[in-house]
């Protein structure tokens, strides 16, 4: 839970930074540019250490086949819950409430759907690179894990402190949270029941118990703590189909996440990566929609990872 507190801190950082410069385009400029940079070398990163980890590229199988099908179902009822969510609380495809006008394209906070593919694209690309480099020279590559793993962290931590900056100088967190207010949390609610719906959903087709497939998908993508938690309790296979699936999550969420912004909805973005909307996914989102949506994509990431270790051990228990 510490690393949430320092990434929150580093946002908030980011933020008094960037009131400094209120509504500085040429600032914003040079944000995005360092944010398109930096999350190229994020994804890269990722992709190489996928690669290099064994338990991943060995349990491409039917274990791997499970998990993607539990990734794609309950990223799906998630995305729809979410959809709900928003349409409830009155708010339009670009996170705004209706009676705002926003429906022109030339507002500025709507992006070119272009953006939103090329995004995709570069994304996309940056994984399948990390993840080549990653099996062909995975006996060099090994030895140094743990420099890769330091520089994820960094690159988060850079990410963030920008995406803090960013929010500073289009200054639009104080007013979208006083126009939003307490229902921006219906947002982590529709993202964790929608996944838990999706976690039984598929313990219907798959050779799993309710129980477990509820524990499975309650791990929101959190690939590096939930798996242990089932593990723990002895529960090897459905730790395997855990780690594979949360891993599965959040990648698709970094890849597709420009698509949905552009096809589907701004907000419905959040019900892609779960946990993960507060750290790898969040400047990808950030830079998909409007600084509007990444403070929702923030509070929804901090939310459902604090369910994680409550929700996981009750289910698998």
């Amino acid at each position: 839970m510490y690393i949430i507190i320092f990434y929150f801190a580093l946002a908030v950082i980011g933020y008094f930074i960037g009131t400094r410069f209120l509504n500085s385009e040429a600032l914003r400029k040079k944000i995005a540019r360092i944010q398109v940079i930096s999350i190229i070398f994020l994804v890269l990163s990722m992709g190489i250490g996928m690669g290099i980890n064994e338990k991943v590229i060995d349990n491409l199988n039917a274990i791997g086949v499970y998990a993607l099908i539990i990734t794609l179902i309950t990223m799906g009822t998630s995305v729809f819950a979410v959809s709900v969510a928003r349409r409830i609380i009155g708010l339009n495809r670009y996170g705004v409430f209706e009676n705002d006008r926003i429906e022109n394209d030339s507002h500025e906070n709507v992006k070119d759907g272009g953006d939103g593919r090329i995004m995709t694209r570069i994304i996309l690309l940056s994984v399948i690179i990390g993840m080549t480099l990653g099996c062909l020279n995975r006996s060099f590559l090994v030895e140094y894990e743990y420099l890769l793993s330091y520089g994820i962290t960094a690159g988060l931590s850079i990410l963030l402190l920008f995406v803090g900056i960013d929010l500073g100088v289009s200054n639009t967190l104080i007013g979208a949270v006083k126009e939003v207010g307490t229902k921006v949390f219906a947002f982590p609610l529709a993202i964790a029941i929608g996944t838990l719906v999706g976690g039984i959903l598929s313990s219907l087709i798959l050779p799993v118990r309710i129980n477990e497939g509820l524990a499975i998908s309650a791990g929101f993508a959190w690939y590096s703590f939930a798996p242990g938690l089932i593990i723990e309790k002895g529960y090897v296979i459905i730790g395997a189909i855990s780690f594979m699936h949360n891993i599965m999550r959040e990648m698709i969420a970094i890849i597709t996440i420009p698509f949905v912004a552009d096809k589907i909805g701004y907000i419905e973005v959040l019900g892609l990566g779960a946990s993960a909307n507060m750290d790898i996914a969040l400047p990808i989102v950030e830079k998909s929609t409007h600084s509007g949506i990444a403070i929702y994509s923030f509070v929804s990431g901090i939310s459902v990872s604090f369910l994680v270790p409550i929700l996981v051990p009750i289910f698998i228990a």
